[in-house]
C-alpha cells in the first residue's frame, strides 16, 4: 500500500509537471526564445538532503555523547557547548550549499544551450577600446566563422560600444551642419563602415532567429522525449521479467537520457529532480539483486571521484572564470550522467564535491571584487580625462593653428577615453553622458570660431578674387614699364590677404597664378629680344668709350666743344646696354667731366652741357623725381640768398672794405650762380 500511495503521488506530480511543460510549450518564445523566469530551486538534490540529514544526525550523536560526558558540568554549560558547535554546522551547510546553488543556477541557464562551452572558448575583446572599423572586421569574422548561437553576447557587446561611437560623430556632424545654417529637416549623415555593420548585423540576426526558430520545437521535442523515458523509468518497477532483462533496459533510459538533448530552462531543474527521484527508486527496487546494484554504484563512485578531483584541480586553476564555468559543466554530469552510489560513501564524496565547489565560488566572487576594484580605477582615469576636455573646451583660441592643436588633444584624449577600460555599471551611462558632453562643448566652441573664420574667408575671397580681374585685365599690355610694377604689387597684395574657404582655394590660385604668369612670360620674351641689342650696344659704347678716352683738344674752345657735344650725341644713339652694365655710362660721364675741365670755358656752361648729357637715360619717373629735386634745390638756395640779403642790414655802418661785408656779398653772388644754374637744369627737364 505504502508503495502504491508513493507512485500515486509521484503520478500527480509528474502529471503536474507533464501539463506545466505542455504550457510552457505552447507558450510562444520571443525573439530569441530567451524564456525569463522567476522560479528557482527550492529544494537541494538528494546528496544535499542526505548530507543534511547525515550532519544533523551526527550532531545529535554529538549532542548526546557531550550530555553523557558532561555529568560533573553544569546543564547549562553543556548547552552552550552543543549549540555553537551545531551553529557553526549549520553555517558550514549554508555556506556550501549558497555555493552549490549558485553554479547550479547558473547551469540551469545554459541547460537549454548544447553550445555554451564553445562560446565561453570564444575571447571576448576589449571592444570598448576598439576603432568603428576594428569592430565591424571582428563582427563579420563571428557572423562568418561562429556558431550564432555561440556569439550573443559577443555582438552585443560590439553592437553597443559601435552605436556609441557612430552616435558620437553623428551628433557632432549635426552641430557643425546646424552651426553652419543648416536646417535639422535637411540633415543627413551616414559612413560607409554604418552600411556594412548593417549588413554584417543584419546577418546576424537572420542566422539567430532561422536557430531560435528550429532551437524552439526541438527544446519541446526533447522535453517530451525525457518525460517519456521517465514513464518509461517507472513502469521497470512493475514489469515482470527477469531482472537482469530489466537492468539492461534501465541502462539503456540512462544512455537516452544523456542523448536526449536540452529541453527549455523553466523544466530543468524539475525534470531532473523527478529523473533522479526514479533512479533512486529503481535501485532501491534493485536491493532484491544485490550484486548488479553494488556494481553499479562501484561504477558511479568513481565516476564521481573523477569529477570530485577535476573539481580540486578545477580549485587551483588559475584562470578562476574557465574553472567556474568548468565546474558547471562538471555539476551537469553529477546531475545528469552519473546515478547514485552507496548511501554510507554518498556523504563522503558529497561533501568532497561541495568543498571544491565552495573554493571555487569564493574565488569568482573575490575576481569580482578585484574587477570592481579596476572599474573604480578606470573611472577616476575617465574622470580626468573628461577635466581635461573641459578645461581645453573653456580656454580662448583666436587663430586656425591653435584650433587645430586642440582638435588633435581632444582626439588623443578621446581615444585614452575608449582605452582606459570599463567603469562600473551603475556609473556607465552617467560618464558616457558627461564624456559626450565635453566633447559637444568642445566641438560647439570650435564650430562657432570656425563659423565666424568662414565669414572672414568669404571676405578674403572677394578681395582675392577682386585681384584677379584686375591681373587678367593687365595680363595682355605691352606698357611693360607702367603696368610691370602694378603686377607686382598685385602679387604682394595677394600674399597679405588671409585664408579662403578650402574647396575653392586651389581654384583661384591656379586662376591667378595662369593671369600673372602669362604677363611676366610675356615680359621675359620681349626682354630676351632685346637682350642681343644690348649686348651689341655695349660692345660699341665700349669702343666708343676707348676712343673719347684717347681724344686730345686742339685748344680752340668752340671747335672742342663742338667736338665734345657731337660725341655725345653718337653715344646717346647707340642705345641701352645690359643692365648690369650700366656702369659703363658713368665712366662715359666722367671722361667728358674730363674734357671739360681742360677747356677755359664757363662753368656754369659746362655744367649744363654734362647735365644735359646725364638726362640721357632717365625713364619719366626718374624725370619727374628730378624735378621735384631741382625745385627743392631752388628753394633753398633761394632762401639762403635771401637770409644773406637780410644779414646786409648789420652790415649798414660799416666800410665796404669790410672782411665781413665783402664775404656777403661774395656769398650772394655765388648762390646766385648757383640758382642760375639749377634754373637752367629745370629748363632743360621740362623740354624733355
Amino acid at each position: 500500500m505504502l508503495e502504491e500511495k508513493d507512485d500515486n503521488l509521484h503520478e500527480d506530480a509528474e502529471g503536474n509537471l507533464e501539463a506545466q511543460a505542455t504550457n510552457e510549450a505552447e507558450n510562444e518564445v520571443e525573439n530569441e526564445l530567451e524564456i525569463e523566469t522567476n522560479e528557482r530551486e527550492v529544494e537541494l538534490e538528494a546528496e544535499i538532503e542526505v548530507e543534511t540529514e547525515n550532519t544533523v544526525e551526527a550532531t545529535t550523536e554529538t549532542e548526546t555523547t557531550t550530555e553523557v560526558e558532561s555529568d560533573t558540568a553544569t546543564d547549562g554549560e553543556a548547552k552552550t557547548e552543543t549549540e555553537t558547535e551545531l551553529e557553526d554546522t549549520e553555517q558550514t551547510i549554508e555556506e556550501h550549499q549558497e555555493a552549490v546553488e549558485e553554479v547550479q543556477d547558473n547551469a540551469a541557464e545554459e541547460a537549454e544551450d548544447e553550445s555554451a562551452n564553445v562560446r565561453h572558448e570564444i575571447p571576448m575583446l576589449d571592444y570598448h577600446s576598439m576603432t568603428k572599423d576594428a569592430l565591424v572586421d571582428e563582427l563579420e569574422k563571428l557572423v562568418r566563422n561562429e556558431k550564432v548561437q555561440a556569439i550573443k553576447e559577443h555582438v552585443e557587446s560590439i553592437k553597443s560600444e559601435f552605436n556609441q561611437k557612430f552616435t558620437e560623430v553623428l551628433e557632432q556632424r549635426k552641430e557643425e551642419f546646424l552651426a553652419e545654417g543648416g536646417n535639422i529637416i535637411d540633415f543627413h549623415f551616414s559612413l560607409p563602415i554604418k552600411g556594412r555593420f548593417n549588413v554584417a548585423y543584419n546577418e546576424y540576426r537572420s542566422k539567430r532567429n532561422e536557430y531560435y526558430k528550429n532551437l524552439e520545437k526541438d527544446l519541446h521535442a526533447n522535453l517530451e522525449r525525457r518525460l517519456a523515458l521517465i514513464e518509461e523509468l517507472k513502469g521497470l518497477l512493475n514489469v515482470e521479467e527477469n531482472i537482469n532483462t530489466t537492468y539492461k533496459h534501465f541502462k539503456q533510459i540512462q544512455e537516452d537520457w544523456r542523448n536526449a538533448g536540452p529541453i527549455p530552462k523553466a523544466q530543468y531543474n524539475n525534470v531532473w529532480k523527478t529523473y533522479h527521484h526514479h533512479i533512486e527508486r529503481f535501485y532501491d527496487f534493485l536491493h532484491l539483486n544485490r550484486d548488479l546494484r553494488d556494481l553499479d554504484f562501484k561504477r558511479n563512485y568513481e565516476e564521481k571521484e573523477k569529477i570530485v578531483a577535476r573539481a580540486e584541480e578545477l580549485a587551483a586553476e588559475e584562470n578562476v572564470m574557465h574553472a567556474f564555468r568548468e565546474l558547471q559543466n562538471l555539476h551537469r554530469l553529477w546531475k545528469e550522467e552519473v546515478g547514485p552510489v552507496a548511501k554510507e560513501l554518498r556523504e563522503e564524496i558529497w561533501n568532497r564535491f561541495s568543498a571544491a565547489t565552495k573554493v571555487i565560488h569564493d574565488r569568482r566572487q573575490e575576481y569580482f571584487k578585484n574587477i570592481d576594484q579596476i572599474y573604480e580605477q578606470n573611472l577616476v582615469v575617465k574622470e580626468e580625462i573628461i577635466a581635461k576636455i573641459k578645461e581645453i573646451s573653456g580656454g580662448n583660441y583666436n587663430v586656425h593653428n591653435q584650433w587645430q592643436n586642440k582638435i588633435k588633444e581632444i582626439e588623443k584624449l578621446r581615444e585614452a577615453f575608449f582605452n582606459a577600460g570599463k567603469v562600473p555599471l551603475k556609473v556607465n551611462e552617467e560618464t558616457w553622458a558627461k564624456f559626450k558632453q565635453a566633447v559637444r562643448e568642445f566641438n560647439a566652441n570650435k564650430n562657432a570660431f570656425y563659423k565666424s573664420l568662414k565669414k572672414e574667408q568669404q571676405d578674403n575671397l572677394a578681395k582675392k578674387m577682386a585681384l584677379i580681374e584686375l591681373a587678367e585685365s593687365l595680363k595682355d599690355s605691352d606698357d611693360w614699364s607702367d603696368v610691370t610694377p602694378k603686377m607686382k604689387k598685385v602679387q604682394a597684395d595677394w600674399k597679405k590677404i588671409g585664408h579662403v574657404p578650402k574647396k575653392i582655394s586651389d581654384k583661384i590660385w591656379k586662376q591667378f597664378k595662369t593671369a600673372c604668369n602669362h604677363y611676366f612670360d610675356r615680359l621675359h620674351a620681349q626682354k630676351n629680344a632685346a637682350n642681343a641689342e644690348e649686348v651689341e650696344a655695349l660692345e660699341k659704347k665700349e669702343a666708343f668709350l676707348a676712343d673719347i678716352q684717347a681724344l686730345e683738344l686742339s685748344g680752340d674752345t668752340k671747335v672742342d666743344i663742338a667736338v665734345i657735344q657731337s660725341k655725345i650725341a653718337a653715344w646717346k644713339t647707340i642705345g641701352r646696354v645690359p643692365y648690369n652694365k650700366k656702369n659703363i655710362d658713368n665712366k662715359f660721364n666722367k671722361v667728358v667731366d674730363g674734357l671739360f675741365n681742360k677747356m677755359n670755358i664757363d662753368k656754369q656752361e659746362s655744367e649744363l652741357i654734362k647735365y644735359s648729357n646725364r638726362l640721357e637715360n632717365l625713364d619719366q619717373a626718374k624725370i619727374n623725381s628730378e624735378i621735384i629735386f631741382i625745385r627743392r634745390k631752388i628753394d633753398e638756395i633761394s632762401g639762403e640768398i635771401r637770409q644773406l640779403e637780410n644779414n646786409l642790414q648789420f652790415f649798414s655802418n660799416s666800410s665796404s672794405n669790410s672782411p665781413m661785408l665783402k664775404k656777403v656779398h661774395h656769398d650772394i653772388d655765388k648762390h646766385k650762380r648757383n640758382l642760375d644754374t639749377w634754373k637752367a637744369k629745370l629748363q632743360q627737364l621740362r623740354s624733355l
